[in-house]
C-alpha cells in the first residue's frame, strides 16, 4: 500500500505541475508547487480555482476583490462573534456561524466552513454534527475552545490568501 501511495502522491504532483504549466504559470517551481498542495486543508482548490476562472486573464481583481470583502466581513463577524460569547447568546452564535460558513464555503476556506458549522451547531445546543442536544455549559465550553481554533484557521486562510495575491501581482 505504501508504494501505491507514493504513486498517487507522485502522480498528484505530476498533474499540479502539468496543470500549473497549462496554465501558463511556468515560473512556477516544484517547491511551490508542493507548497500548493500542502495547503490542502486550508482552501478547496477546485472551489477556489472557480473563483478564479471568472477572473479576467491578465489578473485577478474580481476574485481579489471577493476575497479582501471575506476579510472585511469576517473581521466585523468575529468581533460580534466575541460580544454574542460574553452574553452567551446560543442563538446569535448560530446565525453568525451560519452566516460565515456561507461565504467561507463559497471561497472554499475549508477549515473555516466545517468550524462555522460546528458552531452553529453548538449555539442550537447540539453536538458538532448537529445530531444530539447539548448542555447550556458544555455549549459554552465548546464554542469557547472553537473560537480560539476558527480564528487560527482564518488567520491560515488570510495568510494564504494574501501571498498568493502578492505573487500573482509580481
Amino acid at each position: 500500500a505504501g508504494a501505491e501511495d507514493d504513486r498517487t502522491n507522485s502522480n498528484n504532483k505530476d498533474a499540479a505541475r502539468a496543470e500549473a504549466t497549462d496554465k501558463g504559470n511556468e515560473t512556477e517551481t516544484e517547491a511551490e508547487v508542493e507548497d500548493f498542495e500542502d495547503d490542502d486543508s486550508i482552501i478547496d482548490h477546485t472551489t477556489f480555482d472557480q473563483l478564479l476562472e471568472m477572473d479576467d486573464e491578465e489578473d485577478h481583481e474580481f476574485s481579489k476583490s471577493l476575497v479582501w470583502n471575506y476579510f472585511e466581513q469576517a473581521e466585523k463577524t468575529f468581533g460580534d462573534m466575541d460580544e454574542a460569547m460574553k452574553k452567551l447568546d446560543f442563538p446569535d452564535l448560530s446565525r453568525l456561524g451560519h452566516f460565515l460558513k456561507g461565504s467561507s464555503a463559497a471561497l472554499g476556506l475549508t477549515k473555516v466552513k466545517e468550524s462555522c458549522e460546528k458552531l452553529q451547531h453548538y449555539g442550537n445546543r447540539k453536538d458538532a454534527a448537529g445530531a444530539s442536544t447539548i448542555t447550556n455549559d458544555e455549549a459554552e465550553s465548546l464554542i469557547k475552545a472553537l473560537l480560539i481554533q476558527m480564528r487560527k484557521e482564518y488567520d491560515e486562510a488570510e495568510k494564504y490568501l494574501r501571498e498568493f495575491y502578492a505573487e500573482q501581482e509580481q
